[in-house]
Protein backbone atom coordinates (compact mmCIF):
# COMPACT_ATOMS: atom_id res chain seq x y z
CA UNK A 1 0.00 0.00 0.00
CA UNK A 2 1.47 3.40 -0.81
CA UNK A 3 2.38 5.93 2.18
CA UNK A 4 1.76 8.71 -0.45
CA UNK A 5 -1.17 10.79 0.59
CA UNK A 6 -3.91 12.55 -2.31
CA UNK A 7 -2.39 16.02 -0.90
CA UNK A 8 1.19 15.13 -2.44
CA UNK A 9 -0.49 14.39 -5.59
CA UNK A 10 -2.67 17.62 -5.70
CA UNK A 11 0.41 19.71 -4.68
CA UNK A 12 2.26 18.42 -7.81
CA UNK A 13 -0.64 19.31 -9.67
CA UNK A 14 -0.75 22.61 -8.50
CA UNK A 15 2.91 23.56 -8.94
CA UNK A 16 2.75 22.28 -12.69
CA UNK A 17 -0.71 24.66 -12.65
CA UNK A 18 0.96 27.71 -11.63
CA UNK A 19 4.51 27.04 -12.67
CA UNK A 20 2.89 26.55 -16.54
CA UNK A 21 1.28 29.90 -15.51
CA UNK A 22 4.20 32.00 -15.15
CA UNK A 23 5.95 30.17 -17.73
CA UNK A 24 3.31 31.45 -21.08
CA UNK A 25 2.56 34.61 -19.75
CA UNK A 26 6.31 35.88 -19.13
CA UNK A 27 5.64 36.87 -15.62
CA UNK A 28 9.06 37.05 -14.82
CA UNK A 29 9.86 39.82 -17.00
CA UNK A 30 6.43 41.82 -16.18
CA UNK A 31 7.88 41.56 -13.29
CA UNK A 32 11.29 42.88 -14.24
CA UNK A 33 9.37 45.52 -15.74
CA UNK A 34 7.82 46.54 -13.08
CA UNK A 35 10.94 46.93 -10.79
CA UNK A 36 10.31 43.53 -9.21
CA UNK A 37 14.07 42.38 -8.62
CA UNK A 38 16.64 42.39 -6.20
CA UNK A 39 19.91 42.52 -6.28
CA UNK A 40 21.21 39.37 -4.44
CA UNK A 41 20.19 36.68 -3.02
CA UNK A 42 16.58 34.46 -3.73
CA UNK A 43 15.32 35.42 -7.20
CA UNK A 44 11.80 37.65 -6.61
CA UNK A 45 10.01 35.08 -8.90
CA UNK A 46 10.81 32.69 -6.87
CA UNK A 47 8.93 34.25 -3.78
CA UNK A 48 6.10 35.79 -5.60
CA UNK A 49 5.46 32.14 -6.88
CA UNK A 50 5.49 30.74 -3.13
CA UNK A 51 2.94 33.31 -1.75
CA UNK A 52 0.55 33.49 -5.21
CA UNK A 53 -0.12 29.12 -4.74
CA UNK A 54 0.32 29.20 -0.40
CA UNK A 55 -3.50 29.86 -0.30
CA UNK A 56 -3.86 26.64 -2.06
CA UNK A 57 -1.94 24.75 0.56
CA UNK A 58 -4.59 25.68 3.04
CA UNK A 59 -1.38 26.75 5.77
CA UNK A 60 0.47 30.17 6.41
CA UNK A 61 3.67 30.76 6.09
CA UNK A 62 4.00 30.60 10.36
CA UNK A 63 2.36 27.50 10.57
CA UNK A 64 4.77 25.75 7.98
CA UNK A 65 7.89 26.66 9.75
CA UNK A 66 5.98 25.23 12.94
CA UNK A 67 5.81 22.22 11.36
CA UNK A 68 8.55 21.88 9.49
CA UNK A 69 7.20 21.63 6.38
CA UNK A 70 8.81 24.96 4.90
CA UNK A 71 11.14 23.87 2.46
CA UNK A 72 11.23 27.26 0.13
CA UNK A 73 14.87 28.36 -0.03
CA UNK A 74 14.51 32.00 1.43
CA UNK A 75 13.93 32.72 5.00
CA UNK A 76 11.23 35.01 6.79
CA UNK A 77 12.85 38.57 6.59
CA UNK A 78 13.24 37.77 2.81
CA UNK A 79 9.93 37.46 1.92
CA UNK A 80 8.62 40.43 3.51
CA UNK A 81 11.36 42.72 2.09
CA UNK A 82 9.82 41.20 -0.73
CA UNK A 83 6.39 42.75 0.15
CA UNK A 84 7.44 45.61 1.89
CA UNK A 85 9.56 46.95 -1.15
CA UNK A 86 8.52 50.47 -2.04
CA UNK A 87 10.06 50.44 -5.50
CA UNK A 88 7.55 47.70 -7.34
CA UNK A 89 5.39 48.97 -9.37
CA UNK A 90 2.05 46.73 -8.63
CA UNK A 91 -0.69 48.90 -10.03
CA UNK A 92 1.18 48.49 -13.58
CA UNK A 93 2.44 44.56 -13.33
CA UNK A 94 -1.53 43.51 -13.01
CA UNK A 95 -2.17 46.03 -15.85
CA UNK A 96 0.36 44.31 -18.02
CA UNK A 97 -0.16 40.71 -16.69
CA UNK A 98 -4.24 41.22 -17.68
CA UNK A 99 -2.95 43.07 -21.02
CA UNK A 100 -1.09 39.67 -21.20
CA UNK A 101 -3.69 37.26 -20.84
CA UNK A 102 -6.29 39.10 -22.73
CA UNK A 103 -4.15 39.98 -26.12
CA UNK A 104 -2.32 36.16 -26.23
CA UNK A 105 -4.87 33.72 -24.95
CA UNK A 106 -8.60 35.17 -24.39
CA UNK A 107 -8.86 37.55 -27.68
CA UNK A 108 -8.39 34.08 -29.61
CA UNK A 109 -11.26 32.49 -27.70
CA UNK A 110 -13.57 35.55 -28.58
CA UNK A 111 -15.56 36.77 -31.38
CA UNK A 112 -14.53 40.26 -32.79
CA UNK A 113 -18.30 41.60 -32.59
CA UNK A 114 -18.80 40.37 -28.73
CA UNK A 115 -18.67 43.45 -27.00
CA UNK A 116 -15.90 44.35 -24.16
CA UNK A 117 -16.21 46.01 -21.21
CA UNK A 118 -14.50 47.84 -18.35
CA UNK A 119 -16.37 47.55 -15.08
CA UNK A 120 -15.21 49.89 -12.33
CA UNK A 121 -16.64 49.34 -8.35
CA UNK A 122 -14.92 49.83 -4.93
CA UNK A 123 -15.52 47.57 -1.95
CA UNK A 124 -14.12 47.44 1.73
CA UNK A 125 -11.22 46.10 2.69
CA UNK A 126 -11.82 45.45 5.90
CA UNK A 127 -9.02 46.08 8.95
CA UNK A 128 -10.33 45.72 12.90
CA UNK A 129 -7.37 47.75 14.10
CA UNK A 130 -5.84 50.79 12.20
CA UNK A 131 -3.71 52.65 14.57
CA UNK A 132 -0.75 51.43 13.16
CA UNK A 133 -1.68 50.25 9.89
CA UNK A 134 0.07 53.05 7.10
CA UNK A 135 -2.76 55.29 5.89
CA UNK A 136 -5.51 53.25 8.30
CA UNK A 137 -8.78 55.34 7.84
CA UNK A 138 -12.43 55.41 9.00
CA UNK A 139 -13.98 55.04 5.34
CA UNK A 140 -17.70 55.42 4.44
CA UNK A 141 -18.95 52.16 3.50
CA UNK A 142 -21.74 52.66 0.88
CA UNK A 143 -23.42 49.35 1.20
CA UNK A 144 -23.86 49.35 4.78
CA UNK A 145 -24.11 53.48 4.60
CA UNK A 146 -21.81 53.73 7.84
CA UNK A 147 -18.08 54.05 8.55
CA UNK A 148 -15.97 51.43 9.16
CA UNK A 149 -11.84 50.73 9.52
CA UNK A 150 -9.55 49.93 6.81
CA UNK A 151 -9.59 50.91 3.07
CA UNK A 152 -12.00 51.13 -0.18
CA UNK A 153 -10.57 48.74 -2.68
CA UNK A 154 -11.49 50.41 -5.84
CA UNK A 155 -10.71 48.34 -8.69
CA UNK A 156 -11.11 48.09 -12.59
CA UNK A 157 -12.06 44.79 -13.98
CA UNK A 158 -12.59 43.27 -17.97
CA UNK A 159 -14.90 40.89 -19.07
CA UNK A 160 -15.82 39.94 -22.25
CA UNK A 161 -19.05 38.34 -21.37
CA UNK A 162 -17.32 34.60 -20.41
CA UNK A 163 -14.27 35.81 -18.39
CA UNK A 164 -13.54 38.47 -15.73
CA UNK A 165 -10.15 39.28 -15.30
CA UNK A 166 -9.05 42.40 -12.26
CA UNK A 167 -6.97 44.75 -14.06
CA UNK A 168 -5.66 46.75 -11.28
CA UNK A 169 -6.68 48.50 -8.27
CA UNK A 170 -5.91 51.01 -5.62
CA UNK A 171 -6.48 50.67 -1.72
CA UNK A 172 -7.99 54.21 -1.11
CA UNK A 173 -7.88 56.04 2.08
CA UNK A 174 -9.67 58.63 3.39
CA UNK A 175 -9.30 62.14 1.42
CA UNK A 176 -9.77 64.00 4.52
CA UNK A 177 -6.79 63.91 7.41
CA UNK A 178 -9.08 63.39 10.45
CA UNK A 179 -10.45 60.21 8.99
CA UNK A 180 -7.32 58.63 8.89
CA UNK A 181 -6.19 57.12 12.33
CA UNK A 182 -3.28 55.36 10.87
CA UNK A 183 0.46 57.04 10.67
CA UNK A 184 1.08 58.93 7.37
CA UNK A 185 4.82 58.22 6.20
CA UNK A 186 6.31 60.80 3.64
CA UNK A 187 7.92 60.03 0.69
CA UNK A 188 9.07 61.54 -2.68
CA UNK A 189 6.13 62.38 -4.63
CA UNK A 190 7.90 61.55 -7.73
CA UNK A 191 8.69 58.27 -6.68
CA UNK A 192 6.57 54.97 -7.10
CA UNK A 193 6.03 54.93 -3.02
CA UNK A 194 4.58 58.72 -3.31
CA UNK A 195 2.90 58.34 -6.55
CA UNK A 196 0.91 55.28 -4.51
CA UNK A 197 0.37 57.00 -1.70
CA UNK A 198 -1.32 60.21 -3.34
CA UNK A 199 -3.53 58.19 -5.33
CA UNK A 200 -4.65 56.59 -2.26
CA UNK A 201 -5.43 60.10 -0.64
CA UNK A 202 -7.58 61.11 -3.97
CA UNK A 203 -10.72 61.33 -4.47
CA UNK A 204 -12.52 57.87 -5.62
CA UNK A 205 -13.71 59.38 -8.87
CA UNK A 206 -10.10 60.97 -9.75
CA UNK A 207 -8.29 58.12 -8.95
CA UNK A 208 -10.80 56.17 -11.38
CA UNK A 209 -9.58 57.96 -14.25
CA UNK A 210 -6.07 57.12 -13.43
CA UNK A 211 -6.82 53.44 -12.92
CA UNK A 212 -8.46 53.48 -16.38
CA UNK A 213 -5.44 55.54 -17.81
CA UNK A 214 -3.36 52.83 -16.56
CA UNK A 215 -5.18 50.35 -18.47
CA UNK A 216 -5.26 52.24 -21.77
CA UNK A 217 -1.63 52.61 -21.33
CA UNK A 218 -1.54 48.94 -21.12
CA UNK A 219 -2.92 47.84 -24.36
CA UNK A 220 -6.35 46.83 -23.20
CA UNK A 221 -9.13 47.07 -25.72
CA UNK A 222 -12.41 48.30 -24.33
CA UNK A 223 -16.04 48.99 -25.70
CA UNK A 224 -17.71 50.47 -22.86
CA UNK A 225 -17.15 50.93 -19.10
CA UNK A 226 -19.81 49.75 -16.65
CA UNK A 227 -20.07 51.40 -13.07
CA UNK A 228 -23.32 51.82 -10.97
CA UNK A 229 -24.49 55.35 -9.13
CA UNK A 230 -21.65 55.99 -6.63
CA UNK A 231 -19.76 56.81 -9.74
CA UNK A 232 -22.41 58.17 -12.25
CA UNK A 233 -22.08 62.00 -12.22
CA UNK A 234 -22.14 63.81 -15.15
CA UNK A 235 -18.38 64.51 -15.41
CA UNK A 236 -17.22 61.47 -15.01
CA UNK A 237 -19.22 59.99 -17.96
CA UNK A 238 -17.57 63.13 -20.07
CA UNK A 239 -14.15 61.97 -18.65
CA UNK A 240 -14.92 58.77 -20.19
CA UNK A 241 -16.19 59.99 -23.41
CA UNK A 242 -13.19 62.30 -24.11
CA UNK A 243 -11.02 58.88 -23.74
CA UNK A 244 -12.86 57.33 -26.43
CA UNK A 245 -15.11 55.45 -24.31
CA UNK A 246 -19.15 55.14 -24.08
CA UNK A 247 -20.34 54.56 -20.68
CA UNK A 248 -23.41 52.37 -19.79
CA UNK A 249 -24.07 53.52 -15.55
CA UNK A 250 -27.33 53.69 -12.62
CA UNK A 251 -28.36 57.02 -12.63
CA UNK A 252 -28.28 58.63 -9.19
CA UNK A 253 -32.06 59.90 -8.58
CA UNK A 254 -31.06 63.22 -7.61
CA UNK A 255 -32.46 66.43 -8.48
CA UNK A 256 -29.13 68.20 -8.43
CA UNK A 257 -28.09 66.34 -11.66
CA UNK A 258 -30.04 67.80 -14.63
CA UNK A 259 -30.30 66.81 -18.60
CA UNK A 260 -31.35 68.35 -21.28
CA UNK A 261 -34.65 67.21 -22.54
CA UNK A 262 -37.14 69.22 -25.21
CA UNK A 263 -34.97 72.29 -24.21
CA UNK A 264 -35.45 72.30 -20.63
CA UNK A 265 -32.62 71.35 -18.15
CA UNK A 266 -34.65 68.35 -16.18
CA UNK A 267 -33.77 65.84 -13.72
CA UNK A 268 -34.59 62.31 -14.22
CA UNK A 269 -37.82 62.39 -11.76
CA UNK A 270 -39.25 64.86 -13.51
CA UNK A 271 -38.17 63.30 -17.09
CA UNK A 272 -40.04 60.08 -15.64
CA UNK A 273 -42.98 62.08 -14.37
CA UNK A 274 -42.96 63.82 -17.86
CA UNK A 275 -43.41 60.65 -19.97
CA UNK A 276 -46.01 58.12 -20.49
CA UNK A 277 -44.44 54.73 -19.81
CA UNK A 278 -44.71 50.79 -21.47
CA UNK A 279 -47.57 48.63 -20.41
CA UNK A 280 -47.69 44.99 -20.25
CA UNK A 281 -44.13 42.58 -19.72
CA UNK A 282 -42.15 44.79 -21.76
CA UNK A 283 -38.21 44.39 -20.45
CA UNK A 284 -38.04 48.32 -19.89
CA UNK A 285 -40.54 51.10 -19.06
CA UNK A 286 -39.18 54.34 -20.20
CA UNK A 287 -36.63 55.24 -22.95
CA UNK A 288 -35.39 59.00 -24.14
CA UNK A 289 -32.82 60.51 -25.72
CA UNK A 290 -30.89 63.41 -23.81
CA UNK A 291 -28.02 65.52 -23.94
CA UNK A 292 -25.65 65.35 -21.16
CA UNK A 293 -23.02 67.96 -19.78
CA UNK A 294 -23.56 71.71 -19.61
CA UNK A 295 -20.66 73.30 -21.83
CA UNK A 296 -20.13 70.85 -24.41
CA UNK A 297 -23.35 68.34 -24.23
CA UNK A 298 -23.27 64.73 -25.90
CA UNK A 299 -26.12 63.11 -26.58
CA UNK A 300 -27.57 60.01 -24.57
CA UNK A 301 -30.04 57.51 -24.01
CA UNK A 302 -32.02 56.66 -20.39
CA UNK A 303 -33.83 53.60 -20.36
CA UNK A 304 -35.62 53.04 -17.13
CA UNK A 305 -36.77 49.53 -15.84
CA UNK A 306 -38.82 48.03 -13.10
CA UNK A 307 -37.06 47.53 -9.60
CA UNK A 308 -37.59 43.73 -9.24
CA UNK A 309 -36.65 44.18 -5.01
CA UNK A 310 -39.92 46.61 -5.48
CA UNK A 311 -41.95 46.61 -8.15
CA UNK A 312 -43.37 50.35 -7.18
CA UNK A 313 -40.06 51.30 -7.54
CA UNK A 314 -37.74 51.83 -10.55
CA UNK A 315 -34.13 52.34 -12.11
CA UNK A 316 -32.87 54.17 -14.57
CA UNK A 317 -29.75 53.45 -16.91
CA UNK A 318 -28.13 56.06 -18.88
CA UNK A 319 -25.50 54.96 -21.81
CA UNK A 320 -23.59 57.72 -24.40
CA UNK A 321 -24.12 55.53 -27.20
CA UNK A 322 -27.68 56.36 -28.39
CA UNK A 323 -27.80 53.94 -31.30
CA UNK A 324 -27.90 51.41 -28.46
CA UNK A 325 -30.69 49.33 -28.03
CA UNK A 326 -32.54 49.63 -24.83
CA UNK A 327 -32.09 45.64 -24.82
CA UNK A 328 -28.41 45.56 -25.19
CA UNK A 329 -27.98 48.60 -22.57
CA UNK A 330 -29.86 46.33 -20.04
CA UNK A 331 -28.22 43.15 -21.10
CA UNK A 332 -24.26 44.76 -20.65
CA UNK A 333 -24.78 46.44 -17.44
CA UNK A 334 -25.93 42.81 -16.43
CA UNK A 335 -22.26 42.38 -16.44
CA UNK A 336 -21.75 43.87 -13.93
CA UNK A 337 -22.28 41.39 -11.36
CA UNK A 338 -19.45 39.83 -12.38
CA UNK A 339 -17.30 42.11 -10.03
CA UNK A 340 -19.57 41.69 -6.85
CA UNK A 341 -18.84 37.93 -7.97
CA UNK A 342 -14.93 39.05 -7.86
CA UNK A 343 -15.17 40.61 -4.75
CA UNK A 344 -16.76 37.94 -2.79
CA UNK A 345 -14.42 35.31 -4.22
CA UNK A 346 -11.30 37.43 -3.50
CA UNK A 347 -12.44 37.50 0.03
CA UNK A 348 -14.03 34.12 1.11
CA UNK A 349 -12.00 31.89 -0.61
CA UNK A 350 -8.58 33.91 -2.13
CA UNK A 351 -7.21 35.39 1.54
CA UNK A 352 -7.92 38.63 0.47
CA UNK A 353 -8.45 40.43 3.68
CA UNK A 354 -7.52 38.56 6.24
CA UNK A 355 -4.12 36.44 5.33
CA UNK A 356 -1.63 39.64 4.95
CA UNK A 357 -1.42 41.59 8.68
CA UNK A 358 1.46 43.84 7.63
CA UNK A 359 1.69 47.65 8.99
CA UNK A 360 3.09 48.81 5.47
CA UNK A 361 0.92 50.40 2.70
CA UNK A 362 3.40 48.82 0.20
CA UNK A 363 2.75 45.51 1.48
CA UNK A 364 -0.99 45.37 1.98
CA UNK A 365 -0.66 46.85 -2.00
CA UNK A 366 1.34 43.92 -3.09
CA UNK A 367 -0.83 41.11 -1.28
CA UNK A 368 -3.82 43.10 -3.03
CA UNK A 369 -2.02 42.45 -6.21
CA UNK A 370 -0.93 39.00 -5.62
CA UNK A 371 -4.69 37.93 -4.86
CA UNK A 372 -5.35 39.25 -7.88
CA UNK A 373 -2.85 37.30 -9.77
CA UNK A 374 -4.65 34.05 -8.42
CA UNK A 375 -8.08 34.72 -9.29
CA UNK A 376 -6.16 35.46 -12.76
CA UNK A 377 -4.68 32.26 -12.69
CA UNK A 378 -8.14 30.75 -11.62
CA UNK A 379 -10.19 32.68 -14.44
CA UNK A 380 -7.74 31.49 -16.87
CA UNK A 381 -7.93 28.12 -16.09
CA UNK A 382 -11.60 27.65 -15.78
CA UNK A 383 -11.83 29.54 -19.10
CA UNK A 384 -9.43 26.54 -20.37
CA UNK A 385 -11.54 23.77 -19.14
CA UNK A 386 -15.22 25.06 -20.20
CA UNK A 387 -14.40 26.78 -23.65
CA UNK A 388 -14.10 23.77 -26.27
CA UNK A 389 -12.39 26.31 -28.34
CA UNK A 390 -9.02 25.64 -26.44
CA UNK A 391 -9.48 22.29 -28.14
CA UNK A 392 -7.55 23.78 -30.90
CA UNK A 393 -8.10 22.19 -34.58
CA UNK A 394 -10.29 19.37 -32.80
CA UNK A 395 -13.38 21.82 -32.19
CA UNK A 396 -13.50 22.50 -35.36
CA UNK A 397 -13.36 19.47 -37.12
CA UNK A 398 -16.20 18.56 -34.37
CA UNK A 399 -17.57 21.70 -35.74
CA UNK A 400 -17.73 20.80 -39.01
CA UNK A 401 -19.20 17.04 -38.14
CA UNK A 402 -22.26 18.72 -36.22
CA UNK A 403 -22.88 21.30 -39.28
CA UNK A 404 -24.07 18.11 -41.55
CA UNK A 405 -27.50 18.26 -39.78
CA UNK A 406 -28.23 22.22 -40.03
CA UNK A 407 -31.24 23.53 -38.00
CA UNK A 408 -33.20 24.29 -40.84
CA UNK A 409 -32.57 20.29 -41.74
CA UNK A 410 -33.81 19.41 -38.66
CA UNK A 411 -37.29 21.02 -38.53
CA UNK A 412 -37.69 20.48 -41.98
CA UNK A 413 -37.86 16.84 -40.67
CA UNK A 414 -40.05 17.22 -37.90
CA UNK A 415 -42.35 19.27 -39.95
CA UNK A 416 -42.22 16.23 -42.32
CA UNK A 417 -43.12 13.91 -39.18
CA UNK A 418 -45.76 16.09 -38.15
CA UNK A 419 -47.72 16.16 -41.81
CA UNK A 420 -47.62 12.29 -41.97
CA UNK A 421 -49.43 12.14 -38.78
CA UNK A 422 -52.07 14.78 -40.13
CA UNK A 423 -52.89 12.42 -42.40
CA UNK A 424 -52.76 9.08 -40.68
CA UNK A 425 -54.89 10.61 -37.97
CA UNK A 426 -56.93 13.66 -39.83
CA UNK A 427 -57.38 12.17 -43.13
CA UNK A 428 -57.11 15.73 -44.85
CA UNK A 429 -56.19 15.98 -48.49
CA UNK A 430 -53.05 16.51 -50.29
CA UNK A 431 -54.40 20.12 -50.94
CA UNK A 432 -55.64 20.53 -47.69
CA UNK A 433 -52.08 20.10 -46.18
CA UNK A 434 -50.91 22.01 -48.66
CA UNK A 435 -53.45 25.15 -48.23
CA UNK A 436 -52.27 24.37 -44.01
CA UNK A 437 -48.84 24.80 -44.59
CA UNK A 438 -48.64 27.59 -46.63
CA UNK A 439 -50.93 29.48 -44.15
CA UNK A 440 -48.48 28.20 -41.31
CA UNK A 441 -45.35 29.79 -43.21
CA UNK A 442 -47.10 32.84 -43.81
CA UNK A 443 -47.88 33.31 -40.23
CA UNK A 444 -43.63 33.22 -39.40
CA UNK A 445 -41.11 35.71 -39.40
CA UNK A 446 -39.00 35.79 -42.77
CA UNK A 447 -35.63 34.74 -41.52
CA UNK A 448 -38.09 31.51 -40.43
CA UNK A 449 -40.08 31.14 -43.60
CA UNK A 450 -36.51 31.42 -45.49
CA UNK A 451 -34.72 28.78 -43.54
CA UNK A 452 -37.73 25.77 -43.60
CA UNK A 453 -38.63 26.41 -47.21
CA UNK A 454 -42.12 25.72 -46.14
CA UNK A 455 -43.37 24.95 -49.78
CA UNK A 456 -40.81 22.46 -50.61
CA UNK A 457 -41.94 20.80 -46.81
CA UNK A 458 -45.82 20.98 -47.96
CA UNK A 459 -45.14 19.14 -51.08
Amino acid sequence: MSILTQNNVSDTELFDCVQRFFSKHRIGMLLKKCNGTKEKGVPSISILKYKLGNVFSQRSMYMQQRTGSFNESFSKNTFYRFLNSAKTNWLRFTSLLASEIINSELDALTDETRVKTFIIDDSLFNRSSCKKTELGSRVFDHTDHSYKKGYRMLTLGWSDGCTFLPINSCLLASSQESNIIGPMKSFDKRTIAGKRRVLAQMKATDSMLTLIDNALSSRISTDYVLFDSWFSNPAQILSMKERGLDTIAMIKKSSRIKYGYEGQALNIKQIYARNKKRRGRSRYLLSVDVMLGKENPIPAKIVCVRNKANRKDWLAFVCTNPDLSEEEIIRLYGRRWDIEVFFKSCKSLLNLTCECHSLSYDALTAHTAIVFTRYMLLAVEQRGNEDLRTLGELFYFLVDEMADITFSHSMQIILQAMIASMQEFLKLSEEQIHAFMIDFGSRLPKYLQRGLNIESVAA
